[in-house]
Order: C-alpha cells, then sequence, then structure tokens
C-alpha cells in the first residue's frame, strides 16, 4: 500500500494538453511533465491538485475543476504511487512558477515530447482524452 500519492493534472483544452517543464532536479530537468504535486496527509487527492495547479500555475483554486481519473495509476517506487486526473480550466491563465516553461501540446505530438518517464505512461489516455 503506497504512504505518498502525488496527483497531476491533465489540463486538455480542445486537442491540447498543458505541459510543464521540470526546473529540478538536475536528472529530470528539461523534461516535460503534467502538473502537480504531493496530497498531504488527511488531504482529499481533489482539493490537493486544485491546490497543487494554484501553486505552481499562478492560478486561484477556483479557476479550475478537478474531474475523474485518466489512466491507470504509475507507481514511482514502493511508497510513491503517481495518479492522474482530467482538470478543467474555467478561466485564467496558467503561468510556469515553478516550472521553467509551460506549452499546449497537441494531441498527435504528445509522442514526441521529452517526458518524464512516469507520465508517458498516460500518453494513449491522454490522446483519447482530447478532443
Amino acid at each position: 500500500m503506497p504512504t505518498q500519492i502525488v496527483v497531476a493534472g491533465a489540463i486538455i483544452r480542445g486537442d491540447a494538453v498543458l505541459v510543464a517543464q521540470r526546473a529540478r532536479p538536475p536528472e529530470l530537468a528539461g523534461r516535460w511533465e503534467l502538473p502537480g504535486g504531493k496530497v498531504a496527509p488527511g488531504e482529499p487527492e481533489h482539493a490537493a491538485l486544485a491546490r497543487e495547479l494554484a501553486e505552481e500555475l499562478g492560478l486561484h483554486v477556483d479557476d479550475i475543476a478537478v474531474g475523474d481519473r485518466l489512466g491507470d495509476d504509475i507507481p514511482l517506487d514502493d511508497t510513491t504511487t503517481l495518479r492522474a486526473y482530467r482538470v478543467r480550466l474555467i478561466r485564467g491563465r496558467p503561468h510556469p512558477r515553478d516550472h521553467t516553461a509551460l506549452r499546449w501540446v497537441p494531441a498527435a505530438e504528445l509522442p514526441d515530447v521529452d517526458w518524464v518517464p512516469a507520465d508517458r505512461g498516460w500518453l494513449a489516455d491522454l490522446r483519447r482524452a482530447c478532443i
């Protein structure tokens, strides 16, 4: 049973997904991921993802709506599990606060992105989720 859940947000606009370029750690710097972060003890996953996206993207918590799960859980190690959710951007414009850059990637170009290894596991799910 994992002791730490990390949540990631698949923010989809039309046929594109918002991806964020990592600034750290050195072994992942420059690679792309779905934004998100750790769930605090006792914190609901939807609330944790809304909080993390607000912190990382400079949005207000009410600027986004966290929806259903996307794809399967991805084990990061023996105690940590990565879990993705679909996210709807209601208003506002994301800005990279904790990342080097943000970009919208069309579904057809998702396989060409230099993903962090874990997030690559959701490529098929992301392509299906795009309109």
